[in-house]
């Protein structure tokens, strides 16, 4: 029987620095499960989880983003219903103008203050845990 592991993915929290206020980016997925979420998806065998992040935010967003820093990584069994993964989160930048393409049905800009809902997954805890980063400059604990 072959070894069950968490599939890897990458979810990016993509601050839009030409914007008063730097919004981020998250998309209203297309496909189950439905809601809002960051731009992200699974890591391909073979492929960098730098390189992931840049290809899931092209795909989604339509924008070429830098990478920052990795913000932590979530790996709650239950985190997401189809299957058993871990989300590196990545903070990344961008300019222009985003688009919703790929499994992206739709997409807006968010003041970290003011979410939709729902939000999939466990991104809210993620966007609560990046809100408190940039105001008080606290990480979440392992």
């Amino acid at each position: 029987m072959p070894p069950r592991n968490p599939a890897p993915t990458v979810d990016i929290l993509i601050e839009m620095i030409d914007r008063p206020a730097r919004p981020i980016v998250l998309i209203e997925r297309r496909n189950p499960p439905y809601g809002w979420a960051m731009p992200g998806g699974f890591v391909d065998y073979g492929e960098s989880v730098e390189a992931a992040a840049c290809r899931e935010a092209a795909e989604e967003t339509c924008l070429q983003v830098t990478l920052l820093e990795q913000f932590q990584v979530y790996s709650d069994p239950q985190r997401d219903v189809r299957q058993h993964t871990l989300s590196i989160v990545l903070i990344a930048t961008a300019t222009g103008q985003p688009q919703a393409a790929d499994d992206a049905k739709n997409l807006a800009l968010f003041e970290i203050w003011q979410l939709p809902s729902p939000l999939c997954f466990d991104h809210a805890q993620i966007l609560q845990d990046y809100r408190r980063y940039r105001q008080y400059g606290w990480r979440p604990r392992l």
